[in-house]
């Protein structure tokens, strides 16, 4: 960690939550190798954190061939620093990365070291045809995953995801998601109904399964609720829409092989019906993992995809 709560002090140590930070070597150069950077290629990276991989790419490519671009002005100035210091200089812009550099544009490629939940369009706009985009993944469900764009000439850039990433979200690309789960259901007036899918399959289960759904219900979220018993309860697992318009909650009571789950659902769409829904997909499909999904991302929106483009939806 290099930085915490976007560089604001904190008293209360519990509040201490990472905002940057030094990615590990071996992650690094895992991106650098799908990167393949050539001699004489214009490289844009999103992310300049400490200096590190602008060095890296500055000692491959040139420092005139470099740009980098960091949201804090305070890590901004450093990584100046810490790049001097070194013996390089890159092009060092402090500003949001999601609006790219048009200044040094195009580029044969561009390198995020924060995740995202959408590309950035400009990022394709500002990329030569056939230039790379290569960026750490993450949407409401999961993160994780590297995702690999080719942009083609009509203005639009579409690729393959690869395992495994955890970077820090993009800042101008964070949420507030929050969802009241100490109101009582009743003020909600909920539908309760039953499933027979454990919300532990589904929720905190195995990375591809998480990947997987998080690409097919796009816009919902999860969190645990973990209190004490209550009317046989201990755990509840609640999904939500990133805007709070419809959620649901399922309850369990610490047992396994239950045949049936009781399920709490409220708002205009019934969340854990299509949660189940994405999880009967995933499994007919034969539990793929994030290699076989791809992205394709035009001026209109994001699609995702399962083998193919042609077996696409829209990315909501």
């Amino acid at each position: 960690m290099t930085q915490i709560n976007d560089g604001q002090e904190v008293k209360d140590p519990s509040d201490a939550l990472p905002s940057s930070s030094a990615s590990a070597p071996s992650i690094v150069f895992r991106m650098l190798e799908l990167l393949d950077v050539e001699p004489g290629m214009r490289i844009l990276e999103i992310g300049t954190g400490t200096g590190f991989n602008a060095a890296l790419l500055s000692h491959r490519l040139g420092d005139a061939n470099v740009t980098t671009i960091e949201i804090d002005p305070v890590l901004a100035e450093l990584a100046r620093s810490n790049l001097k210091a070194t013996g390089y200089a890159p092009t060092v812009v402090r500003g949001d990365g999601g609006l790219g550099w048009g200044v040094q544009a195009p580029y044969d490629r561009v390198v995020a070291t924060c995740s995202v939940r959408r590309v950035p369009y400009a990022w394709i706009r500002q990329s030569r045809p056939g230039g790379v985009i290569l960026t750490p993944w993450c949407d409401d469900w999961s993160h994780g995953g590297l995702l690999r764009l080719t942009v083609g000439d009509d203005g639009t850039a579409s690729g393959r995801y690869s395992p495994d990433s955890a970077f820090m979200l993009m800042r101008t690309q964070r949420l507030d998601l929050r969802l009241f789960r100490d109101v009582a259901l009743d003020e909600h007036v909920p539908t309760e109904s039953t499933t027979a899918l454990d919300p532990w399959a589904v929720a905190d289960s195995a990375f591809e399964t998480q990947f997987a759904l998080g690409h097919r219900l796009g816009d919902l979220w999860y969190a645990w609720h973990h209190g004490p018993e209550v009317e046989g309860v201990v755990t509840r697992l609640w999904v939500a829409t990133t805007d709070g318009g419809s959620w649901a909650a399922v309850d369990w009571d610490g047992r396994e092989n239950t045949e049936r789950y009781t399920v709490w659902q409220h708002g205009r769409r019934r969340l854990w019906e299509e949660v189940e829904a994405a999880h009967r997909w995933w499994l007919d499909n034969g539990r793929p993992g994030p290699d076989r999904f791809g992205l394709t991302v035009t001026p209109e929106g994001h699609t995702a995809w399962l083998d193919d483009p042609a077996n696409g939806w829209p990315l909501r």
